[in-house]
């Protein structure tokens, strides 16, 4: 397996070449297809890339293909350094990829069969549901393997919430509908629902931070021609990030599960998180809070039981009041909203998701068809 991962990795460095010496002798940019029309004489000139399955040497192309078309997304969108598309070394390329499940790879009673590998062991951690696509097979910075297949489930069935909240969920205040919810993320906390619920911020990084500076310390004093010590020290800083990262994911996908399995419509800011990690003073604190990932998980789960997430803009949620709507400036130290106009008092989160809450519905009627008459 390593083998093979190695040999992508120098065919994934040689269609980068290709490309870039293309443009630069006769300004010509190959494209994917007559990439992979290459691979048969590049098999012929490197034996080595024949013992890789032939479709999983088309997906390194795919790979790269990719990558640059990503380069040229970034370059039109002109947001600060496009980023061209670099050579892999080592450790730098941990995957494969087989693009048709039935062929070349599958999955039987004694483990999951690779073309060009063999049958491997397998714990299998649940069973495959609709129909499998593609399967992927990485290597961790701890030397962990995991082979990812994907499946086909079909169109989400529509979701049925027989009660309104689940256990672990508060009740709702301020009259808010049983099937939606505003969700407002912060640091302090790290969320706090329109129902009055706060979802406390668990900081993993931080706690960690002590452990992780102690392993990479050990890891600069090891001298760099004792490759195996360093290697043994490299695996221990490695742990710590594959610990923190393993914390962050259990959290994400439980908190987000207890949402899903509640509420039918979900509103949730729409926040620009690259451009707020640019702060010097909270940029640990917004990536150790993983938003992004947060949304990502409450997204799919929400589109797999048929269930809405709607994005808003984030802009004076929390300066205007969600009673009469009055804008009051606020700055980062007022955490509570005190409104001279009709006198509420709460909390500034609250205040801000029950705001989130109704610019999602409004957003949700926006969407609804018209009558032809226009009513």
């Amino acid at each position: 397996m390593l083998t093979h991962i190695q040999e992508c990795r120098l065919l994934y460095n040689q269609l980068v070449c290709a490309r870039v010496q293309g443009w630069k002798n006769d300004q010509t940019s190959l494209s994917l297809y007559e990439q992979q029309r290459t691979l048969k004489l590049m098999k012929q000139q490197h034996p080595e890339f024949a013992q890789v399955y032939s479709q999983v040497l088309q997906q390194v192309a795919v790979r790269v293909d990719l990558a640059f078309k990503a380069f040229f997304r970034r370059v039109k969108e002109c947001h600060g350094k496009a980023g061209f598309p670099r050579y892999k070394g080592q450790n730098r390329y941990d995957s494969i990829t087989y693009p048709q499940f039935s062929n070349g790879c599958r999955l039987d009673e004694k483990g999951l069969r690779l073309g060009k590998i063999g049958c491997i062991r397998i714990v299998q951690h649940r069973l495959l549901e609709g129909v499998p696509k593609t399967c992927t097979v990485t290597r961790t910075a701890t030397g962990k393997w995991f082979a990812t297949i994907s499946c086909d489930m079909g169109d989400a069935t529509p979701k049925n919430i027989p009660h309104a909240h689940a256990e672990g969920m508060a009740k709702p205040h301020h009259n808010v509908s049983n099937t939606d919810v505003g969700l407002d993320v912060g640091l302090e906390k790290f969320a706090t629902l329109s129902t009055g619920e706060e979802i406390p911020n668990p900081r993993f990084f931080r706690k960690e931070e002590k452990a992780l500076a102690r392993a990479q310390r050990k890891w600069d004093k090891v001298k760099k021609d004792s490759h195996k010590k360093r290697e043994k020290a490299r695996k221990v800083v490695a742990r710590v990030h594959e610990r923190i990262r393993n914390k962050r994911h259990n959290f994400a996908h439980q908190e987000s599960r207890k949402l899903v399995n509640c509420f039918l419509m979900i509103a949730i800011e729409d926040l620009p998180v690259n451009r707020m990690v640019h702060n010097r003073c909270l940029s640990k604190s917004i990536s150790d809070a993983a938003w992004s990932m947060f949304r990502q998980c409450i997204t799919y789960k929400a589109e797999e039981a048929g269930g809405v997430v709607e994005p808003v803009d984030p802009a004076y949620t929390s300066q205007d009041c969600s009673q009469c709507g009055h804008r009051l400036k606020k700055t980062l130290s007022d955490r509570r909203h005190k409104c001279p106009c009709c006198g509420v008092d709460m909390d500034r989160d609250l205040n801000a998701a029950i705001n989130i809450l109704r610019l999602g519905r409004q957003s949700q009627v926006a969407k609804l068809p018209r009558s032809p008459s226009g009513v």
